[in-house]
This record gives structure tokens, sequence and C-alpha cells, in this order.
């Protein structure tokens, strides 16, 4: 059986946080998405200070929003990785 080829950085962010949005679409308001997709955003972009001050406004503004981002398996698996190549 052939090995499924790696998927690239944008492509894994993408399906991370398209699979949080499955789960928890339903009760953002537009404040809450836009927080989303700054965290989106940065974690494509390997942007490790934007990455962190959205992270830190999100739990400070978004407490609910924060936990199911961090129990989230795809894309605390994604922030884990990030973290771990000093993003």
């Amino acid at each position: 059986m052939p090995e499924k080829p790696p998927e690239d950085h944008a492509s894994r962010v993408r399906a991370s946080f398209d699979a949080l949005h499955d789960q928890v679409g339903s009760r953002l308001d537009p404040a809450g998405r836009e927080a989303i997709e700054k965290i989106r955003a940065a974690a494509t972009a390997k942007d490790a200070a934007a990455l962190k001050a959205h992270l830190a406004q999100l739990q400070e503004h978004h407490g609910w929003l924060y936990t199911e981002l961090a129990a989230h398996p795809r894309v605390a698996n994604l922030l884990d990785e990030l973290a771990l190549l000093g993003l």
C-alpha cells in the first residue's frame, strides 16, 4: 500500500481549524469567529508572536472557546508541533 504524502503546513492548519469549526461553529459569535480566524492565520504564517498574542486574547475574552481549542485533538497537536519548532 503506497504511503500517503505528507500534507503541507497550510493544508494541515486548514483541516485542523475546519475540524474545530465543525465542533464549535454553531456556538461562535462574530467576535469568537474573528478570534479563531486570527489564530488560524498566525498558525498558517508560523508567526509565533501573533499566535501567542491571539491565544492570550482568546483565553482572556473567550474562555470557553480557548478551552475547546486546547482540548481539540487536531488543533492541540498542531499547536504542540509549532511549539516544538520554537514558535
